[in-house]
């Protein structure tokens, strides 16, 4: 019967008295599941993936792992306000998002309306033709 990666990972670290790093974990469950380096590569994500999720397993920092069984709820536990203090604060992100907008804005106050005013679509100057067909027009009528 052929056993899950996360199967032979568990199988690995419960035969271990203290925590193990990913890489040896990784390292043994492709010896033991005869990976090809190919292989390996391909699912070296997906198993992190799948070791982050199983509950049996826990990071104790600095990418060591152990069995969740072997260590108390206060060792293991990430208060995630601690997580988010170490974020930028709600302030810091506000003045951030302020000098970018005020430095966007600033490109389009550069520009003077009168310039705009003396441009067509292709940013050519306009001709006045609105003056000439006007007086074109009164020639007509008379």
């Amino acid at each position: 019967m052929e056993c899950s990666l996360i199967e032979i990972a568990y199988e690995y670290v419960s035969g271990k008295k203290d925590s193990s790093s990913f890489k040896d974990i990784w390292a043994y469950v492709v010896e033991k599941a005869e990976l090809t380096p190919e292989e390996a590569a391909a699912k070296v994500s997906r198993f992190y993936t799948n070791l982050m999720l199983d509950g049996r397993f826990v990071t104790l920092g600095e990418n060591e792992w152990d069995l969740r069984v072997r260590h108390t709820f206060d060792k293991v536990h990430i208060d995630m306000k601690d997580v988010y203090s170490e974020v930028d604060s709600e302030d810091d992100v506000d003045s951030e998002e302020k000098e970018e907008e005020d430095e966007y804005n600033a490109a389009f106050e550069e520009k003077k309306p009168s310039d705009e005013e003396n441009l067509n679509i292709d940013g050519n100057e306009a001709e006045k033709v609105e003056e000439e067909d006007s007086s074109e027009d009164e020639d007509s009528n008379n």
